[in-house]
């Protein structure tokens, strides 16, 4: 066997069983294209360490047209450089490889990925049909058998899934039925509609509601030899069988270099590297029209570097396809790197959250004073009145993004420039006045208002601490702010504590991005306008209690919430699109109206470094993570390098 493959996960090995060779099923020759075999995998199959590229496609691959989307035929091979600023974010490789059961194509309509096929009775039924052969990343059968391993023994396991299945498979509280014909079929079935359940396996973190049940079994108390698994646990140094299981089960977060994968490239890297290689799957589902095999490209290094140099390295060359770490401020430098000589074009991409700067002050903090006070819609009113957003616009965005309110945007058939307009301007004089009526008309010698209980009028926003741009808005918006008489405190933490401390109450306030999702269809589930997530950072607790079932946080207690989540249970129960957008219609009219998220200005362009051989690139994309997983929708692996420059 060849050192090269040796220096793959250890369970690659198993690729070469006869009985796996066996058993795979003749393809279909007449409905495919002549198969060409992978240069980067030749030695393997040359050897016998690997089945021939007729034996590793499903019976029934995925035939990519890409002249149909206006793209070229590409030619395998090549390494394609990357950067990340976090060793956890080696994930994103299962963000842009974008393999998924149900995915979104170009025109972010749903179609069948890793399916061969689904069908969908009224939001009822939802049967998924696999690709008869198709295989994990070590050549071992993806079948309806993982999902019922991940439904039987992973989900509904106390030791592994403490809080049951996950959330979007809850409806009216009723889990589904879920059965498995063959090994080829699966099946969710609930009493009442689950609209988003499709949506949801779309997601750029989709859930995972399979397994690879060959390889986890092995450390499942159910099936592994009781010995054995209690060596393993003493080698890997943790306290259960569960908690090794979860360890070793990270399908998203991908830094388990032998857990078997389904996506474009599989992680060849094990532990915490500042390079990690991620080499293409010889079983991948997807071949071009020509009959070669994706991905094109047969490597990707990702690079983690610090997150203030991903501008000066990109300007270097030192990669080949860039938007993570990059924003609106580094144009002027990658231009100009593109002009002295650069190996890169740099493109600007419009972003697709609903708000590029938003401010989330929280109802459910801790600070009973502070809690009153920010529950009043005048002063949430005043504040976003006392921005100065043209300003904004343009001293950081040299006026190409659109200030305003923070809303869907105009791909959305939601979007009404009303909403944008919302409390939007900036009007001083209104803001005092509304702060005024809020009874918080007392100020002390500079000017600042005071709170009931007497203390100065000191608005903390913690932010991540992670973008310029939003530092340098905040800087501006102390400004106008001490002119309605409120001192404005900028408080930078890391991403994660700064969750924590929103989550817990301890945060007044926080800043972030809108809505990730700014182009909802009517078929899009309004969850995030709702009540229902925590991760929305102006009522965690009320989303907390959603989530958990009443376990922990706090039931809404504010009329406007409270119909926001009447308005999320009608969506679920329509019945036409007409139904879907009327929920939807209401429930931005009031988020308009009662400014839970302040948003300051939205569509500001991204830029996006692409070597100047790399091809397939969009020129004009949508940079946004859901929909969309940033570069996923866009399916990197159809990207290529050419030999010209």
């Amino acid at each position: 066997m060849s050192d090269r493959l040796l220096s793959r996960p250890r369970n690659f090995t198993r690729i070469a069983a006869a009985t796996l060779i066996a058993a795979l099923a003749p393809l279909a020759a007449a409905a495919l294209p002549p198969l060409q075999e992978s240069a980067f995998w030749r030695e393997e199959v040359d050897s016998g360490d690997l089945p021939p590229v007729a034996e590793r496609l499903p019976d029934v691959p995925l035939v990519v047209d890409l002249e149909a989307k206006g793209r070229h035929s590409g030619t395998p091979g090549g390494t394609l450089r990357t950067m990340v600023t976090r060793s956890k974010d080696i994930r994103q490789m299962v963000v842009y490889g974008y393999a998924r059961l149900i995915g979104y194509d170009e025109n972010y309509d749903l179609a069948p990925d890793l399916l061969d096929s689904f069908e969908n009775v009224d939001n009822r039924a939802f049967t998924l049909h696999l690709r008869p052969g198709h295989k994990w990343s070590d050549g071992q059968p993806f079948t309806s058998a993982d999902f019922a391993y991940w439904w039987e023994d992973v989900a509904n396991n106390p030791a592994l899934s403490p809080a049951g299945p996950p959330d979007f498979l809850r409806v009216e509280g009723k889990l589904p039925r879920v059965s498995f014909p063959d090994e080829a079929t699966v099946v969710f079935e609930w009493d009442a509609p689950n609209p988003g359940f499709l949506q949801t396996l779309a997601q750029a973190r989709p859930p995972f509601i399979f397994r690879p049940a060959h390889f986890l079994k092995q450390y499942h108390q159910k099936y592994a030899d009781p010995d054995a698994l209690a060596a393993a646990v003493e080698e890997a140094r943790v306290k259960s069988w569960a908690a090794l299981h979860n360890k070793l089960d990270n399908m998203y977060k991908f830094d388990n270099s032998a857990l078997p994968t389904l996506q474009p490239w599989m992680n060849a890297t094990s532990g915490k590297k500042i390079r990690h290689l991620f080499v293409r799957n010889p079983f991948y589902h997807r071949i071009d029209s020509k009959g070669v095999q994706l991905p094109y490209i047969d490597v990707v290094e990702m690079e983690i570097v610090a997150g203030g140099l991903v501008a000066a390295k990109a300007n270097a060359g030192e990669t080949d396809l860039q938007g993570r770490g990059l924003d609106f401020r580094d144009i002027s430098i990658l231009r100009k790197g593109e002009a002295d000589g650069g190996n890169y074009r740099t493109l600007l991409w419009p972003t697709g959250v609903a708000s590029q700067i938003a401010i989330y002050p929280n109802l459910n903090v801790n600070d009973p004073a502070w809690r009153e006070v920010m529950r009043d819609v005048r002063v949430r009113r005043a504040l976003s009145l006392g921005i100065d957003r043209a300003t904004i616009n343009r001293a950081l965005y040299f006026k190409l993004a659109k200030p305003g309110a923070m809303t869907v945007l105009p791909q959305s058939p939601f979007f009404d420039e009303k909403l944008r307009a919302a409390w939007a301007q900036y009007d001083p004089e209104q803001a005092n006045r509304l702060l005024d009526e809020a009874g918080l008309d007392k100020r002390s010698g500079d000017g600042i208002r005071l709170l009931p209980d007497g203390r100065p009028m000191e608005f903390v926003i913690e932010t991540a601490g992670e973008r310029q741009e939003v530092e340098n808005a905040l800087q501006i918006i102390t400004d106008t702010w001490r002119e309605i008489g409120v001192r404005l405190v900028m408080r930078p933490l890391d991403r994660d504590i700064l969750r924590n401390r929103v989550f817990a109450g301890t945060s007044m306030a926080s800043v972030w991005y809108g809505w990730d999702n700014g182009i909802p269809q009517p078929y899009t589930a309004p969850d995030y306008l709702a009540p229902r997530q925590q991760e929305f950072l102006a009522w965690p607790k009320w989303g907390q209690y959603y989530q958990t079932g009443g376990e922990a946080g706090e039931p809404p207690d504010m009329e406007p919430a409270k119909r926001l989540m009447a308005l999320a249970h009608d969506w679920e129960q329509a019945t036409s699109d007409a139904e879907r957008s009327a929920a939807w219609r209401e429930m931005l009219q009031i988020h308009a109206e009662q400014v839970y998220g302040i948003g300051i200005l939205a569509e500001a362009p991204q830029p996006i470094v692409v070597n100047k051989r790399l091809r397939n690139v969009p020129e004009k994309g949508l940079w946004t993570w859901d929909p969309g997983a940033h570069f996923g929708i866009h399916r990197p692996d159809e990207f290529y390098f050419a030999d010209d420059g």
